[in-house]
Parts: structure tokens; C-alpha cells; sequence
């Protein structure tokens, strides 16, 4: 995991992944407070701020970590620096007591070298347990590892305590201050200083030059440990001041490099809260530097605009207008006529509120229908299914009793929810509307579509393009740490007939630097390290296929796709999916025969082919956490498995990660000893405050290598099924009024 540019200026390169956040931030941080919910009541003053974060990237002081955690389910990015040293930091808190962060940091030396670069790039994780919440007379205490997974340069391991002490705000809002108090144990970097002693002997120190990438454990908590401590004073919410004493010796910066001279072990600084969820901060490090943080934070849990849909059409109770015996007649039933008008009134219903009517089935006894919907517009299909199951209950025969609605994607009938229409009539306006409808209705598999259903007429077949911008990035070239390119796609599809798709994308690059980076030197297949070779063209066809999906049985799934997956590879490609309605656990199985294609991405291929394909099984646990596990052969010909965790926010965050075990060796695959890497996808609803299922997100590795690589197949089963199965409908399930 190490890099070397040839001028310090490539820092100011701000990967990519930071800078999306940051410029998601400059308006989050407007519109959401970073700690606490909006209260129903203006308060008197404003609460202070979530934990601010160190030169880590994580809870802390100013070098030196705390035991605080954010608030869950925060999203934290920040940028520090100080005596040539810059750190671009991503934290995210995926539980109350658990946080993750990556860091890509750069360190100039002055003349001399770091494991041979004039300029030495890094990249690391760290993680952090809380073994104690904060209580009246406790301290919080928290576990970490820092760096536990790289070449060593910033791996250490702490035990720290954090007590908070209210003090009086000083703002003419009144309220209250905060005083917090931290110490703790280092070891590695944190117990180069003031030792106390040691334990299991003598740590290794800095092994850079190595691949990097695998599990320290051995030397983790053993060697030289010392303390380290610091105060912080929060006055108001705007103000914060620190001091600390630092354990780390920066023995390695201070050496021959000679980055900075160490004169002190104590550190101050002053932070602003220029809006919530921005901080800024400055210091005075080590007795001859000057730092500076910019810390952005997001929450999933606090959009940054509020949702604003079109009210939905109020039920009125069949009570209220059905009021003769006439009315409640089922003669409707027999005429083909009356059913067509009813099919052709809910499909242009549907269509004002953005959704598409595929079919409706009206059986004879005229107390039961049966609605079948496409859903482009909200990411919630508890929202969809709450407007049509409206519609249904303004414009059917007062006899209809049941209400059955049946979301579809792609040709594929995802479930079946099943209302009364009388709850519906009775609940609209309870106070408990939400858990009481929810508790009464059905969810089951969806049946076959009925031979009598009336189909809308005109769906198929269906012809759409679209425009759009691309951005495809490139990170950590000792070249360039980021390098970008964009442009345009253009994309056709042709539907025709229900579970069909033929698909195509041309794109054409307008700018762009990729194309300058580095050569491939993996001694495996390259399957993805030619990256370079693939953006020496500007216009490309990015992917043309043919994909077939249905259902093959009650719970049981199956696609085909033959064709152009993506830039790099196409082929043939077969999947069945096993996902029962009311299950949390999914089975899977994928092969591809696939060929590489030539650099010019065109119609024509290089020599390479291989077979490859996987088991998967994909499990949603409660709180939004999903685990994957796909086991099998992947594109360079290596075996093993990946495993992945997710967690999803009911809103359509999506933030987490994953890493893959082959039986290629760590020298073999090169750089990272493994494939790895985090990711996250933020609604573009959460950002805008207007219905969309689109989103932006990325996938972040820290290197890309060979070894554990799949191909990009477009239409997997698994997330298209699950949306509207009963796990995913149920953390959705207040959305139905809506």
C-alpha cells in the first residue's frame, strides 16, 4: 500500500470519493443538524455538535483518539494537515459502539527518502469498538486499531476513556457547555512516546516496500505502550478548544526524511462550527507546526430536504356514497365493457401519480381485484402500493372487498400485498394508521397472471433512450493519486415483450486523463489492471445485450444474458434465484462463459476466455444489515469466496464493505495481498427532496488487481426481487400513507 509521486503538489488531488462527499455536503450541511433530530419545539439554544474528528479521521482530540462515537449511522469525511503530511479520511459509523474508517494520507520529505520515494503515499483502515457507554459516574471506553491492515507506517492500537462534564455556555442563548476529559494506552505509533513498559517483546517497526494488505494481528497490542491525554472544552456550538499530550514520536517522519522537527509532545487547536455538519479547525502541533481540518458530516437518518410528494386523493369511505342497495350490485362483474372502463380509469389514475397499470384482473364474484403496477418514479414501494391501493378504493365497485396489488420489474410479479378495503376505509385517519394497516395486511407470493386479466394494451413492444453524463475514476496512480475521466452515454432499450430486454450504450469521452496511467504488472490474466488500454479510445460501445428473466416456479427465479456485459468482457451468462416472500435468506447460483474484448471495446475480442461463476447467499438481517457470501471461480482463473456487508438505511443509503480470499498468493496478486474495498450509494431523493429511484454511489478499492475480480453482469436478480418482499416492505411500511 505504498506510493510516491514525484511532487507533493499531486496531494492537492483530492480523491475522488472525498470530494463527491464534500461537494454532497456543501448543501447537506444546511439543512440537517448532524446530532440530533428536528424537535417539534424551537429550543432555546442549539444543541452542540457530534463528536469532532482528529487528524485520523476519527473521534478524538487533535493527534490522539477519544472514546466517543458519532451519532449511528454517520458518514464523516475530512481532510488534515500539518508539516507536510496530508490525510484524506472516510469514517462511517456502522453500529452505536462500532466505527470503520479509510484514509489515503501523503508525506513530503525534504531531501530524503521513505522506503524510497522522495514523496510516500499509504493507505490504511482502522476500526473502533466501544467495551463502555458514557454512564453518570463511568467513562465511555473504546478499543481501536489504527492502520491494522497496511505496510505499518501509522499502526498502532489504544484503550481510551471519555468523560463528559457539563459547564455553563457561554451565548446569550443560555444552555450548556461541555468539558470532556480523554485518556488512554498506546501501543505502535501511540507508545513511541513516554514508554511505560512493554508487553510480548519487541514490536517490528515500519516494514515498507512490502505488499501490504494483510492482517498485523501478530503484532497487535505487543511492544512499547505509553499514554497520552487531552482535554477539550466546548463552550457553545460554535466553539471548540483542545489540548492534548501526544504519544506518538513520529520516529519515522523525524528521522532521516526529516518532515518536521518534534519539539513538544503537546498539541493545541480551536475548532469552528461553521454549519452543522461542517467543521473547521486550526492547531499548533509538536511545538514547531501549524494544521488545519475541514470535517464534513452526514447522516442518513436527516435528509437534506425534506420529501415533497403530491398529496395523495383522500378515501372516501364507501359508506359516505354507496348508499342503495343498487350500488353494491355485482352485475359489473359479467360485462367485459364495464371492466374495460375500470382498467383503462385506474391506469390513468396510476399514471398521475407516476406509475404504470400492467394488468387488472376482475374475477366474476365482484368482490375481489386484482392490480398489477410498474413502478419508475419512487424508490419506496410501500409509497406506490399505498397510491394504488388508493386509486383502487376511489374507483371499483363498492363490492370490492379485497384488494390485491402486485408490484412488477422487468416482467418479473415480485409479490402480492392483499388490503381490506374497509381497514383502509377505517384506519386512514388512526392514530396508530401505520402498525394497525400493516398489521392486517397479507403479503404472499404473487400467483400467475390470470388468462381473463385485462392487460393495458400499448406496453409492449417499448422503445426508450436516454442521455446522461458519466464520470469514470481512477485512484492511487503514483503518477497522480486521481485521475478522471467523463463525458456522455448514450443508451437504447427495446422491450419486446414482458421479461425482455435488448440494451445498448455508446459512450464518448469529452476529457479525460486516465488513458496517461500506469501499466499493468500483474503476473495473473489481466482481466482488470489494463484499465490503461481500455481509455486510449474516446469513443466506445459500452455494453449491447440480450437479457431474458421469469419466474420458473413459486419462489424460484432465472435470468439469461448473452451478449456485451461491459467494457471489458462478454459472453454468455445464466442465473437462478431462490427468494421466498417472507424469507430473510436468498440462494443463488451464476455461470459465465465470458472472452475478453479487444482495447477498442468494439465487437471484436482478444484471445482470453475463461468459465467462471458463483454460489451465493445473501441473508438481510434486522436494523438494515446485509451479508452476501458468493463462493466460486472468478475471471483470472483464481477460486475463493467474497464476503460483504452492507448496511441499508429505510431511506436507500447504502454504505459498506467487502473482501475476497482467492487461492492466488499475497506475491502473486501484487499490491493489497487481496481484493477489498468499501462502497457506498446515496438516493438522489435523500439529496433533492423529490421522488427518484436513482442514486450515486461508488465503489472505493484501494488497489485494483487481478485476483478476485467478477464480471459485471447488468440485471442480477437479487436486488430487483427483494425490493418488494416483505423484509424491505416492512421497514418501508409508514410510507404507505403517503
Amino acid at each position: 500500500m505504498i506510493f510516491a509521486l514525484r511532487s507533493f503538489r499531486a496531494s492537492l488531488f483530492l480523491p475522488s470519493v472525498c470530494a463527491a462527499v464534500l461537494s454532497l455536503g456543501a448543501g447537506a450541511v444546511q439543512a440537517q443538524n448532524a446530532l440530533t433530530a428536528p424537535k417539534p419545539e424551537a429550543p432555546r439554544f442549539k444543541p452542540l455538535p457530534a463528536p469532532s474528528l482528529n487528524f485520523y479521521g476519527s473521534p478524538g482530540l487533535v493527534d490522539m483518539p477519544s472514546a466517543e462515537m458519532l451519532p449511528d449511522g454517520q458518514f464523516a469525511t475530512t481532510y488534515s494537515w500539518f508539516g507536510g503530511q496530508a490525510r484524506y479520511n472516510l469514517t462511517f459509523q456502522a453500529t452505536p459502539w462500532l466505527s470503520a474508517s479509510f484514509r489515503y494520507n501523503g508525506i513530503q520529505t525534504n531531501g530524503a527518502q521513505i522506503a524510497g520515494f522522495s514523496t510516500y503515499y499509504d493507505r490504511g483502515f482502522d476500526v473502533r469498538l466501544r467495551l463502555l457507554r458514557e454512564g453518570r459516574y463511568r467513562p465511555a471506553v473504546t478499543v481501536g486499531l489504527q492502520d491494522f491492515a497496511g505496510t505499518g507506517i501509522y499502526a498502532g492500537e489504544y484503550i481510551v476513556a471519555t468523560k463528559n462534564f457539563d459547564t455553563p455556555a457561554l451565548s446569550h442563548r443560555g444552555g450548556t457547555g461541555r468539558l470532556k476529559l480523554t485518556a488512554g494506552l498506546g501501543w505502535g505509533r501511540l507508545g513511541s512516546n513516554g514508554s511505560i513498559g512493554s508487553i510480548a517483546g519487541t514490536r517490528p517497526g515500519f516494514v515498507g516496500g512490502t505488499t501490504g494488505g494483510e492482517l498485523s494481528y501478530d503484532q497487535w497490542f505487543r511492544g512499547e505502550m505509553a499514554p497520552f491525554a487531552g482535554i477539550e472544552w466546548l463552550p457553545n456550538d460554535r466553539w471548540g478548544f483542545k489540548a492534548e499530550y501526544s504519544s506518538d514520536a513520529y520516529v519515522l517522519e523525524t528521522g532521516a526524511p526529516n518532515v518536521f522537527e518534534r519539539k513538544s509532545s503537546f498539541n493545541f487547536g480551536a475548532e469552528y462550527q461553521a454549519r452543522p455538519g461542517l467543521r473547521l479547525g486550526a492547531y499548533y502541533l509538536y511545538g514547531s507546526e501549524l494544521g488545519v481540518t475541514a470535517q464534513i458530516q452526514l447522516n442518513p437518518k436527516h435528509p437534506t430536504q425534506p420529501m415533497r410528494v403530491s398529496a395523495p386523493v383522500p378515501i372516501a369511505p364507501r359508506s359516505s356514497w354507496a348508499t342503495e342497495d343498487s350500488h353494491w350490485s355485482r352485475d359489473w362483474a359479467t360485462s367485459t365493457r364495464a371492466k374495460t372502463t375500470l382498467r383503462d380509469a385506474l391506469a390513468e389514475a396510476l399514471q398521475q401519480d407516476g406509475l404504470i397499470l400492467e394488468a387488472l384482473t376482475l374475477p366474476a364474484d365482484g368482490t375481489e381485484a386484482e392490480l398489477r403496477y410498474r413502478n419508475p418514479r419512487y424508490r419506496a414501494q410501500t409509497l406506490a402500493i399505498g397510491r394504488s391501493a388508493r386509486a383502487m378504493a376511489r374507483l371499483l365497485p363498492p363490492s370490492v372487498e379485497t384488494l390485491k396489488i402486485v408490484p412488477m420489474r422487468g416482467g418479473l410479479a415480485l409479490s402480492q400485498v392483499v388490503i381490506r378495503r374497509s381497514d383502509l376505509e377505517a384506519l386512514e385517519h388512526s392514530p396508530a394508521a401505520t402498525e394497525a394497516l400493516w398489521a392486517v395486511t397479507g403479503l404472499q407470493a404473487a400467483d400467475a397472471l390470470a388468462g381473463d386479466a385485462l392487460v393495458t394494451q400499448d406496453l409492449y413492444p417499448a422503445f426508450s433512450t436516454s442521455i446522461s453524463p458519466y464520470t469514470a475514476p481512477s485512484y492511487f496512480d503514483p503518477e497522480l493519486p486521481f485521475r478522471l475521466d467523463v463525458g456522455v452515454d448514450l443508451k437504447a432499450s427495446y422491450a419486446p415483450a414482458p421479461g425482455w430486454r435488448i440494451a445498448g450504450a455508446i459512450r464518448q469521452r469529452v476529457w479525460g486523463n486516465v488513458k496517461d496511467g500506469r501499466a499493468s504488472n500483474s503476473v495473473l490474466p489481466h482481466v482488470r489492471t489494463d484499465a490503461t488500454e481500455y481509455a486510449q479510445f474516446d469513443t466506445t460501445l459500452e455494453n449491447l445485450y440480450v437479457a431474458r428473466q421469469w419466474q420458473m416456479g413459486r419462489d424460484l427465479y432465472a435470468r439469461s444474458t448473452v451478449g456485451l456485459f461491459e467494457s471489458m468482457f462478454g459472453g454468455v451468462s445464466g442465473e437462478v434465484l431462490w427468494k421466498p416472500v417472507s424469507s430473510r435468506l436468498a440462494l443463488g447460483v451464476e455461470g459465465n462463459y465470458v472472452v475478453q474484448r479487444d482495447y477498442d471495446q468494439r465487437l471484436s475480442f482478444r484471445d482470453y476466455k475463461t468459465f467462471t461463476g458463483h454460489a451465493s447467499a445473501y441473508y438481510q438481517m434486522d436494523k438494515g444489515y446485509h451479508v452476501q457470501v458468493d463462493a466460486g471461480r472468478y475471471l483470472a482463473g483464481d477460486y475463493g469466496a467474497t464476503f460483504a456487508l452492507d448496511r441499508e438505511f429505510a431511506n436507500g443509503w447504502r454504505v459498506g464493505g467487502f473482501f475476497t480470499l482467492t487461492d492466488v498468493s499475497s506475491e502473486d496478486f501484487g499490491e493489497g495481498s487481496f481484493d477489498k474495498g468499501f462502497r457506498f450509494s446515496i438516493p438522489l431523493d435523500w439529496l433533492l427532496g423529490k421522488p427518484s429511484r436513482n442514486t450515486f454511489g461508488m465503489v472505493v478499492r484501494p488497489t485494483q488487481r487481478d485476483g478476485g475480480q467478477r464480471v459485471h453482469v447488468p440485471g442480477r436478480l437479487y436486488g430487483q426481487i427483494r425490493e418488494a418482499h416483505r423484509a424491505q416492505l416492512t421497514r418501508q411500511r409508514a410510507r404507505i400513507w403517503e
